[in-house]
């Protein structure tokens, strides 16, 4: 059994993704070890809910040491579902080739610091772009600009508003973010 630690900064919606496509076998032979969140978010009940190990780690100067002396050592992969903060260098390095995030744009256009959530959306309606979508990559020291494992991408109406978008960025995130957790866990 992989074990997989998972990283939220909200609500939780992709974690309980995650959750079911493990419970569906999507995910094959994975389980969530812990639950980790850098602010008090509905991530955490989620995870009590499920009864998943769950922990929060306040954002703060030595939020990447903290984490890294909190995950399990029998970590496969950690996934980063939602979660706002930027993680040190040397945590990226020590953990490179087992962190993985979602992205809500078609990398590597719209990534980098400031790109997350709805400042994405608004910077792909506002640049006029024909299609948007998401990808899932591997997390290196540079914010967004790992290796993608996965990108998905649907087209854009001319009436699209920053709302709109969300709701098509969630249900693609939905599809694939599962499926690229999976070939990785299982190559």
């Amino acid at each position: 059994m992989k074990n997989i630690v998972v990283l939220v900064s909200g609500s939780g919606t992709n974690l309980q993704r995650i959750i079911d496509t493990i419970d569906q076998g999507e995910i094959r032979n994975a389980k969530i070890s812990l639950v980790v969140a850098d602010r008090d978010c509905y991530g955490l009940e989620r995870a009590k809910k499920h009864n998943i190990d769950h922990v929060l780690i306040p954002r703060g100067k030595n939020f990447s040491s903290e984490l890294d002396t909190t995950i399990p050592e029998h970590t496969d992969l950690i996934v980063l579902a939602g979660f706002l903060s930027i993680l040190k260098p040397e945590f990226c390095q020590k953990w490179s080739g087992k962190i993985i995030n979602v992205h809500p744009a078609l990398l590597p256009k719209y990534g980098g610091k400031g790109m997350w959530g709805h400042h994405v959306h608004h910077a792909v309606i506002e640049a006029g772009e024909k299609e948007s979508g998401v990808s899932v990559h591997f997390v290196t020291p540079g914010i967004d600009e790992g290796e993608i494992i996965m990108q998905k991408s649907f087209p854009l109406n001319e009436d699209e508003t920053p709302e709109t978008l969300t709701q098509k960025i969630h249900e693609v995130e939905y599809e694939i973010f599962p499926k690229a957790i999976d070939m990785v866990l299982n190559p």
